[in-house]
């Protein structure tokens, strides 16, 4: 046990041992529930901080917390190893050296291994109102005219800009059901929606 902690304490495993011990007081306090889980992730071009760090080393994708664990967990481990096979000062510089480049390539290869099981994030799109109903809000709706309110999954409701491709009438209030959505013109299209003819309309 001594042996184990001298190593612990010794250059370069030190360096490592605090940040070890940090972080284990971290997990403890999540588990415990003092801290909550941040499941945010270095990925994606909005990353900034020490997320977007993560990512420019190709840890992102994963929780940033589960990143530096693996990160400081290996290099704690590599450093204990080397630190107890060579002793003198050159070498253990170089062990240090070792140990990060270690623990950056072990955490890569656990880290893609986990992107796999972290579910993706979906991103709301206007093309998720394709297929919902809508309250029509102006006088007429045409070709060239036409708004509309509807409300999304979430609950939130979104004013958009509709057009019709026949000439039925829509007046303000009426229901009206999205059918598809126009990228270049920034609309959806819409027809008219009879509530009996809905299959999952409540009996």
């Amino acid at each position: 046990m001594g042996q184990f902690v001298d190593a612990a304490l010794s250059f370069p495993t030190v360096l490592f041992t605090f940040l070890l011990l940090v972080i284990i007081a971290y997990w403890v306090l999540v588990v415990i529930g003092v801290f909550g889980f941040d499941s945010g992730d270095g990925d994606g071009s909005e990353a900034t901080g020490g997320a977007g760090l993560l990512s420019g080393l190709g840890l992102g994708g994963v929780p940033a917390a589960v990143a530096v664990s693996l990160l400081v967990v290996v290099a704690w481990f590599a450093s204990l190893v080397g630190g107890t096979l060579f002793t003198s000062t050159p070498a253990l510089v170089a062990v240090l050296v070792a140990a990060l480049v270690c623990a950056w390539a072990c955490t890569r290869l656990l880290v893609l291994s986990l992107r796999r099981l972290v579910p993706k994030e979906r991103v709301p799109s206007r093309a998720d109102f394709v297929g919902r109903v809508c309250v029509i809000r102006t006088r007429r709706v045409g070709r060239d005219f036409g708004q509309a309110e509807v409300t999304s999954a979430d609950g939130s409701s979104a004013l958009v800009q509709v057009r019709q491709t026949g000439d039925e009438v829509f007046a303000a209030g009426s229901v009206a059901l999205i059918f598809a959505y126009d990228s270049p013109g920034e609309f959806f299209w819409v027809m008219p929606y009879d509530a009996e003819l809905d299959p999952d309309r409540p009996i």
